[in-house]
């Protein structure tokens, strides 16, 4: 099935997006349950949830920056460049203030009383939260899962200067030439060459942070994949690549991820002495994601290349839920913690409870309010069934 490529609105990546940050929400859902560290963590966590966690992990968020520079070209394209950084500045930085003071205020005050860093008593907390409080284990105040609104707003701002440059690589990457490359196998391969790169050399040096001043290898990786977005958003020869290659994309990703699966369950016996196998391992993961996004933009454009009467509402309501989602799950394990659940009744009623609360909290605390809609990053018009405007939606999560 061919679709039309580069056609005058994109909703292929319309509903990518919303299905990344779908896939985003159950995953911080999923970190209540693994092993590996987070603000709260369920009675029944351990490893049987690491492996579907594994394979999510190395291209989740590269998605979405990919996304996201597909969309601040178009957007870019349409705007002088001060007057849409300084819109720019406005749609990312009034949602990230906002979260950082109230919306995100709860997740640190459950940890910390998890910890036995503090007393009940969540007012007290708010207001040694607001004051920079030194006396924790935790900065505070934090962004926490917000820190992708904050790095998509710095290297959208790097990205609007450079916008000449990416817009001179980009000419010069169309023709029959690039084309014809892709064709044969470039598509797949030499992009992931930098990621590997950065994976043997920044990744060894700057642990991920998500604190933005330390964060080297972080943003090595998702500013590239960010450009990757730019450079090829109104490629007519990239998306065509895309509708002919995504098939044998997906057979390489899955072929990658079983054969990775068994090698993270079994990474701690395998570390000493198998440093080939594991250099090996570590490459094939950059191979196994870069590959797992082009399927996924593939199988978008081949299926999901159509409008629906609720994308409009889904593309406005996804970054708000994006924005609840994290403190929601926190204060619901919390809750659930208490009542002695089993693990799949616990998790259901999880996924339930913040599914309905990030439901509620957009469709009848902040969609019916103009004041309240910018606090998360919605701005300008708001009717019942918004249609998708231009290219791609103008959302504060571009």
């Amino acid at each position: 099935m061919t679709a039309i490529t580069n056609p005058p609105r994109r909703y292929d990546l319309d509903w990518l997006r919303v299905i990344a940050f779908g896939l985003l929400i159950f995953y911080h859902i999923g970190m209540y349950y693994v092993t590996w560290g987070w603000h709260v963590k369920s009675p029944h966590a351990g490893p049987w949830a690491e492996p579907a966690m594994m394979l999510l992990n190395p291209w989740r968020l590269s998605l979405l920056f990919f996304i996201s520079g597909v969309a601040l070209r178009f957007a870019a394209d349409k705007a002088p460049a001060a007057i849409f950084a300084r819109k720019r500045i406005v749609r990312l930085l009034v949602p990230v203030v906002f979260g950082m003071a109230v919306i995100v205020t709860p997740q640190s005050y459950f940890e910390l009383l998890a910890k036995g860093e503090i007393t009940p008593g969540y007012l007290d907390f708010w207001a040694r939260y607001l004051s920079a409080d030194k006396g924790f284990s935790v900065i505070v105040p934090t962004w926490n899962h917000l820190w992708y609104v904050v790095y998509l707003l710095v290297y959208s701002l790097i990205a609007i200067a450079l916008m000449p440059v990416f817009r001179s690589i980009a000419a010069k990457l169309e023709g029959g030439r690039f084309e014809a490359w892709m064709d044969r196998g470039g598509i797949l391969l030499l992009p992931a060459l930098p990621f590997i790169l950065f994976r043997f050399t920044l990744d060894e040096w700057f642990p991920t942070t998500h604190a933005l001043v330390d964060d080297w290898n972080a943003h090595a990786n998702y500013f590239m994949i960010f450009a990757y977005g730019i450079l090829v958003a109104k490629s007519d020869a990239f998306w065509r690549v895309i509708a002919r290659s995504w098939r044998a994309c997906l057979c390489v990703a899955i072929a990658l991820g079983a054969m990775l699966t068994p090698v993270w369950a079994n990474w701690d016996a395998l570390m000493p002495g198998h440093d080939t196998a594991i250099a090996i391992a570590r490459a094939a993961r950059v191979i196994y994601a870069w590959a797992a996004i082009l399927s996924l933009l593939g199988l978008a454009q081949a299926y999901l290349n159509r409008p629906h009467p609720m994308l409009g509402y889904f593309t406005r309501a996804v970054f708000p839920y994006y924005i609840l989602h994290q403190t929601i799950i926190v204060i619901a394990a919390v809750w659930l913690s208490g009542y002695g659940f089993s693990a799949p009744v616990e998790f259901t009623a999880l996924v339930a409870v913040t599914t309905l609360g990030c439901g509620l909290g957009y469709h009848y605390l902040i969609r019916p309010f103009p004041l309240l809609r910018p606090l998360f990053g919605v701005f300008g018009r708001e009717a019942r069934r918004e249609p998708i405007s231009g290219y791609l939606p103008e959302s504060a999560a571009e």
